[in-house]
């Protein structure tokens, strides 16, 4: 059971449904941070947010939540599912069929929205209740103050009725993705309306409902619109090491442009120019079909930048994502030529542990193994150069530390045991080969390659050949992405398995690619097709390259909306 997030500062009786305990579930994955893009020049224009914006400059209204005192001013809209194709319904209509995707020239095998299909299901209307909240949101026309960027409210009264209906749905909701949704979507309503503490409330709970999930998709939402909020109450730190964490490679693109939009739009808020121009830059690049929304938004935001550099200077220099993480860099390894000994220094250059060592590795987990010139074996150190673990516990392979254990064997060939910083024996099953632990699942070797948990129990059979898990953004994971999913290799054949150690994929293909919305497949003629995610033909193996089934899943998705 994930514990539930304090909050000092509970929402008022008059929308909040009964919080409902999260319902045990996998444990949740981190996102993965992304790096800003570099600054250049940007584009300057004067296009209005949508054609329904007004030609003469906006008023704020008393529903309209301006930036906090001293600060330069930002917003951003609703978040969404990142890859939701569903009919769109404005306020007070009823809903119209959703647009076909552009024509392609690849042979499509399956349904567009069950391919892109989100974390978060799609809401139905039905005749009796009306056009469901949910959709209603997500088709809302905002506009936004051309120098806050903040959504304006024309009709907050229109805006509480949503935030009823959502309510209405929450109430009887009991799983935990539903009310993760719900409850972020009620969030999102009350941070526009200017409601901030109940828009915490909601947020915080959503969180850990979300992350109840272990899907990383449905936390990332969670994270950002929380992030939302605590970025409209000032509380800015937080707010953008939450987007940080929420902008992971692993999410479809436009899901992300969106994410560094809102973020870009909180370093306008704090008067971080250069930031935040970094931020729309990067949302622009992203997306790589058409999108006149995003772009028209972006250039708007940009426009603010802009004026706001005009009047007070770029600002800050941009920060690092370690920075906007808050996470400390440890101490790095280097070899004294005098002493003929390796020791680490600070990110200052200086020593912070004397040169005493044969060999040591880096520090990982706050940890590093090093071995002193008179012992074959190893110790464990922390960053101050304190002894963990002797050189006398007779380690003489280690591997680093990783979700707080460390897979070590006493004659460094095989019988990996994992030990945990005090030296404990954590899981004593001894493997013929072993991979570092990556969101509380490791692939290991008995036989076949398989998976196990932090507890060594098998989640995954030994079977298989090889872990190799390829993604798009070009990186190769040994063992599990962060969404959950890994590819195995049976004979040189791949196939996906999930972190329960369902098989998603057989495997039966010459080679696949984990997509943010799909799975990239190669046939046995060399050519490209995909499948959905649920493992069902989606795009035939007919298109010459991978890079090309990424742009026609980018043409089948243009017309997906994700609303933050």
């Amino acid at each position: 059971m994930i514990p539930a997030v304090k909050d000092d500062t509970p929402a008022p009786a008059e929308s909040a449904a009964p919080a409902a305990a999260p319902v045990s579930g996998e444990p949740a994955a981190a996102a993965a941070p992304v790096s800003p893009a570099p600054v250049s020049a940007a584009p300057v224009s004067a296009n209005p947010v949508s054609p329904a914006a007004p030609t003469t400059p906006v008023v704020a209204t008393p529903d309209t939540v301006l930036p906090v005192a001293a600060s330069a001013a930002g917003a951003a809209t609703a978040l969404s599912a990142p890859t939701m194709l569903h009919p769109l319904v404005r306020p007070g209509a009823a809903p119209t069929p959703a647009a076909e995707p552009a024509a392609t020239t690849a042979t499509v095998t399956g349904d567009a929205a069950a391919a892109a299909a989100a974390a978060e299901p799609e809401p139905e209307a039905t005749p009796e209740s009306g056009p469901d909240p949910e959709q209603v949101l997500a088709a809302y026309e905002w506009r936004f103050h051309h120098e806050t960027l903040r959504e304006l409210v024309d009709n907050p009264d229109e805006l509480r009725e949503i935030r009823d209906r959502l309510t209405e749905k929450l109430t009887p909701a009991t799983d935990n993705p539903t009310r993760a949704r719900l409850l972020s979507l009620r969030a999102v309503v009350s941070r526009i309306l200017g409601d901030l503490t109940k828009a915490l409330s909601d947020g915080k709970m959503a969180l850990v409902h979300a992350e109840a999930t272990g899907e990383l998709r449905r936390i990332a939402l969670a994270k950002a619109r929380l992030a939302h909020v605590l970025q409209w109450r000032g509380d800015f730190t937080e707010a953008d090491k939450l987007f940080a964490e929420a902008n992971s490679t692993e999410l479809p693109d436009r899901l992300r442009a969106t994410m560094h939009e809102h973020a870009g739009r909180s370093c306008l808020d704090q008067g971080r120019y250069m930031e935040a121009f970094n931020h729309f830059e990067k949302a622009l690049e992203l997306r790589k079909v058409e999108d006149p929304e995003l772009i028209t938004r972006t250039e708007m935001a940009l426009d603010a930048v802009s004026m706001k550099i005009a009047e007070n200077g770029m600002g800050p220099y941009p920060r690092s994502m370690d920075e906007i993480l808050q996470v400390s860099k440890p101490p790095v390894p280097r070899f004294d030529e005098r002493v003929q000994c390796w020791g680490f220094a600070g990110a200052d250059g200086r020593t912070v542990i004397s040169p005493a060592f044969a060999d040591v590795q880096p520090f990982r987990d706050g940890a590093a193994w090093v071995r002193r010139p008179e012992m074959e074996t190893w110790e464990l150190i922390d960053e101050a150069g304190a002894r963990l673990i002797d050189g006398r516990a007779g380690w003489l392979g280690v591997g680093s530390f990783s979700d707080g254990l460390a897979w070590v064997s006493r004659d460094g060939a095989g019988n990996w045991v994992a030990i945990d910083k005090q030296g404990r024996v954590i899981i004593s099953t001894g493997f013929e080969d072993v991979r570092p632990f990556r969101r509380g699942l490791a692939a290991v070797r008995r036989g076949g390659w398989g998976a196990v948990d932090k507890q060594g129990r098998a989640v995954v059979p030994f079977q298989f050949t090889g872990f190799a898990t390829a993604l798009t953004d070009g990186r190769y994971v040994d063992g599990f992405s962060d969404e959950g999913l890994a590819i195995v290799d049976a004979g040189g054949r791949k196939g996906v398995v999930d972190r329960t150690g369902a098989v998603v994929v057989p495997p039966v293909h010459p080679a696949l690619v984990i997509h943010p919305v799909a799975f990239l497949i190669a046939g046995p003629s060399g050519r490209w097709g995909a499948l959905d995610r649920k493992g069902r033909p989606f795009i035939d193996p007919e298109l010459p390259s991978r890079q090309v089934v990424m742009e026609e899943l980018d043409r089948l998705l243009a017309d997906t909306k994700p609303v933050l």
